[in-house]
């Protein structure tokens, strides 16, 4: 599989970024204590506690779970097909977005793969594991960000297939889908796979980001903090304004025509002013 419209390096060194460097390293090492930490009867003891199962999750709160499962894998194809995909993809999505940037989105599109698959299949005891659905992600990412940009695959290994990116996205998901509704493999988490399309896509599409929904929230309580001001202004000079009628009472009829109401409004009125008088010295 190889990508054109501009040419970069391809290849670990110089050519491998950082997030992606430090995610295939975690993601091999932890594949390695898979097959060495293992239970009485040759039970992945890995699997058993950070691999999802969306029934300790729902009813035993394992929460971690939902993070941790994209680490492990079930197999030495299935760890090598998927950093092969993230070397392939994620180099290129990781120096357009920033490594900080990059390594919120594989995580965010990890969990929503995880928290699709618990919704779908809440019911289940059969642990998922496997970076798929944040991988998957990064292939959105790839065709939202070059969508134009020629791949060509080796179909059968041998007939080179020429294709867009956001076509070649496009029949992935298409496939994820039907398999998911119609297929009959339960050790392939479909779904999962298309959660993280699915979150990776809103994600980019419509901003849907952790710093901009700090940014929303900032935005909400200086609403609230510019409203609550211009409430107190209009207040104050609505007092003024009542202050001066009162003053003007005086110029007419005297203190004493004045009522008690009148009287503690002027008697408010300059305890604020000796306050104020204090504060600017």
């Amino acid at each position: 599989m190889a990508y054109y419209d501009r040419t970069y390096r391809i290849g670990f060194g110089g050519g491998l970024t950082q997030a992606v460097k430090y995610l295939l390293i975690i993601n091999c090492a932890v594949f390695l204590l898979q097959y060495i930490i293992t239970g009485p009867s040759g039970e992945q003891l890995l699997v058993k506690w950070f691999g999802m199962k969306p029934t300790l999750v729902l009813t035993k709160f394992h929460i971690w779970q939902l993070f941790t499962y994209m680490f492990l894998h079930g197999g030495i194809w299935h760890i090598l097909i998927n950093m092969f995909i993230l070397w392939m993809f994620g180099c290129e999505v990781e120096r357009t977005l920033g490594t900080r940037e990059f390594t919120k989105y594989y995580t965010i599109c990890g969990v929503g793969a995880g928290i699709l698959h618990l919704l779908v299949n809440f019911d289940s005891g059969i642990p998922v594991i496997g970076a798929s659905g944040a991988i998957f992600g990064v292939m959105v990412a790839f065709a939202v960000l070059f969508p134009d940009r020629i791949i060509t695959l080796l179909l059968f290994l041998f007939l080179p297939v020429q294709i867009k990116a956001k076509y070649l996205v496009m029949i992935f998901a298409g496939i994820q889908l039907f398999l998911g509704v119609f297929g009959s493999d339960i050790g392939v988490a479909y779904f999962a796979h298309l959660g993280g399309m699915a979150v990776g896509f809103v994600y980019l599409k419509l901003d849907w980001r952790l710093d901009y929904l700090g940014e929303l929230i900032r935005r909400q309580r200086e609403s609230k903090r510019v409203v609550r001001n211009l409430k107190k202004q209009q207040d104050m000079q609505r007092f003024r304004e009542r202050v001066d009628e009162i003053l003007d009472k005086i110029n007419e009829v005297g203190y004493d025509k004045l009522d008690d109401e009148e009287k503690r409004i002027l008697q408010e009125a300059s305890q604020q002013y000796s306050q104020e008088k204090e504060t600017d010295n």
